[in-house]
């Protein structure tokens, strides 16, 4: 009952409205990557896909936000799916994917925000590594470019509640891996995928 009331609200403020662009929501092993503007994005990726894949998808959240009182707590993990990350922990290099590994390396999707933080520009920064390294453990994994419309200006940092702006999630063709690519050259191949995106949602 959470999940369908957290769907209804968000819809209900903010829109949310999925665009499908060269690909299909289908069941398929997925990594959806996405630009980060604001605490709404997870549930605005979460609420735009279709109820068969939501189970097997799961975001990225940060712990120090998504992990704070029992009632953000919960939805996070028992409603969305989540699996957390700790931002803060100076562990071995790497040591944030290792949940991530053991969610694909089980057959399942995730949603990650490859910039690592929220940006306040229209179009997503510079990608961190882990999404390189997380595509080439694991090449089955569909890559599918996501695009989020207006986040930021639907719950602008500092904001308690959304605002009333229509918001939209585009979902890309997948970015095909090309062997032998350096990593910055695919990270920033796949930055400009969603970013082309924007124009698609916005002429």
């Amino acid at each position: 009952m959470i999940d369908l009331l957290l769907i209804g609200l968000t819809r209900f403020l903010v829109g949310g409205q999925a665009r499908w662009i060269g690909s299909l929501p289908e069941k398929r092993q997925r990594i959806y990557f996405a630009n980060h503007a604001s605490h709404l994005d997870t549930l605005l990726i979460w609420s735009a896909l279709p109820p068969s894949l939501r189970m097997s998808t799961h975001p990225i959240a940060a712990a120090d936000y998504w992990g704070k009182g029992k009632v953000r707590r919960h939805i996070a993990l028992k409603v969305l799916n989540a699996v957390l990350i700790d931002r803060t922990t100076q562990g071995a290099p790497g040591a944030a994917l290792v949940p991530l590994r053991s969610v694909l390396a089980e057959g399942e999707s995730l949603v990650l925000f490859p910039e690592g933080g929220r940006g306040n520009d229209r179009l997503p920064g510079p990608f961190k590594s882990g999404l390189y390294w997380l595509s080439q453990e694991f090449p089955d994994v569909e890559l599918i470019p996501t695009y989020l419309d207006n986040p930021s200006r639907a719950f602008p940092k500092g904001t308690f509640l959304p605002i009333p702006i229509s918001c939209t999630v585009g979902f890309g063709a997948p970015v095909a891996r090309r062997k032998g690519e350096e990593k910055d050259h695919f990270l920033e191949r796949a930055r400009e995928a969603v970013a082309a995106l924007a124009s698609d949602l916005v002429p």
